[in-house]
């Protein structure tokens, strides 16, 4: 029986010299979305967030340095507001430590493991040591002071538990570096974190505005540290709802549309960036306002001042 290689050889044909191992590609896996260059990004991240937050570690454990050498030496005859300065202080200064790493990260990528990437912290302490600050205007009792102390950082660890989960030291292959980001199962998820996460902060600001204008109806010799309290949380929202409007803006977007643009991509990383900076520069904000507003604080620092001239 003749063959059909004998009948293409016959004709001078060579199958044999063929490869017939084809590589098919997979159209289910290919991601029709546009390789963005990061470059432009990249270049803003690693100029403006290691500037900013060199200005922003310097000026502020400086300032609350201070806040806290002077609260030190009147910590026998301390007010409800003192402490509720104290705790916010420590919780900047903790805050604080962290940005050299971010700034490296900006230059350098992540270069410190998942277990430092996962040990961040929340804001959600501000409502919490405002709200027990002002109820214990009316108790004044040390043992209310420590467990309002001791629920206030409780329930900051529990805040940190979205980011213990879903935070990890990942590559980047469009930044070609390793980065300290959120892994969600879904936008979805994240979608619901970012739109749960504003509805509470503003809960939680307005709880605040109604519970200080109470209080400050209650007497005029408390007015100064109400008055400092409700500019310390108006500063707080100020500070960081440019960050939370780009950040549910930036989560639509990649939820409605997975094709969006490079232009789109970059611009909201740019913008992300700028706006997560200019939030976490409220850390040093806050000794300015109670150089300008508490006066308790300014006279304190003043005598320590005429002390060292005098010594």
């Amino acid at each position: 029986m003749v063959s059909i290689l004998d009948i293409s050889e016959s004709f001078g044909w060579n199958f044999s010299d063929y490869d017939y191992n084809f590589t098919y590609p997979d159209y289910m896996e290919y991601d029709w979305r546009p390789d963005c260059d990061q470059d432009l990004s990249m270049a803003f991240d690693a100029i403006f967030i290691p500037v900013l937050y060199t200005v922003a570690v310097v000026v502020g454990l400086l300032g609350n340095g201070l806040v806290l050498v002077v609260l030190w030496q009147k910590r026998r005859s301390w007010s409800v507001t003192d402490t509720f300065v104290f705790h916010l202080c420590v919780a900047d200064m903790l805050l604080l430590l962290t940005m050299p790493l971010w700034a490296v990260e900006a230059v350098m990528g992540w270069i410190f493991g998942t277990t430092l990437c996962k040990l961040t912290g929340p804001t959600g302490y501000l409502y919490l040591s405002v709200i027990h600050g002002v109820r214990m205007f009316s108790r004044r009792r040390p043992w209310v002071i420590q467990i309002s102390c001791m629920v206030l950082w409780f329930s900051s660890l529990l805040l940190c538990i979205p980011d213990w989960i879903f935070l990890e030291a990942s590559s980047d292959s469009r930044r070609d570096k390793i980065e300290c980001v959120h892994w969600y199962p879904s936008h979805n998820w994240r979608l619901d974190l970012s739109t749960t996460c504003s509805a509470v902060m503003l809960y939680f600001y307005t709880s605040i505005f109604l519970r200080l204008r109470r209080g400050s109806q209650r007497g005029a010799a408390k007015s100064q540290d109400m008055r400092l309290i409700l500019l310390l949380v108006v500063v707080f929202f100020i500070c960081w709802a440019p960050y939370n409007i780009t950040l549910m803006v930036d989560t639509v977007t990649h939820n409605v549309s997975s094709n969006s643009s490079c232009y789109t991509s970059t611009a909201l990383n740019i913008a992300l960036t700028t706006t997560s900076t200019l939030g976490y520069l409220h850390c040093c904000i806050n000794p300015l306002l109670y150089a300008f507003v508490w006066g308790k604080f300014r006279d304190s620092v003043l005598d320590m001042v005429r002390r060292g001239r005098a010594a």
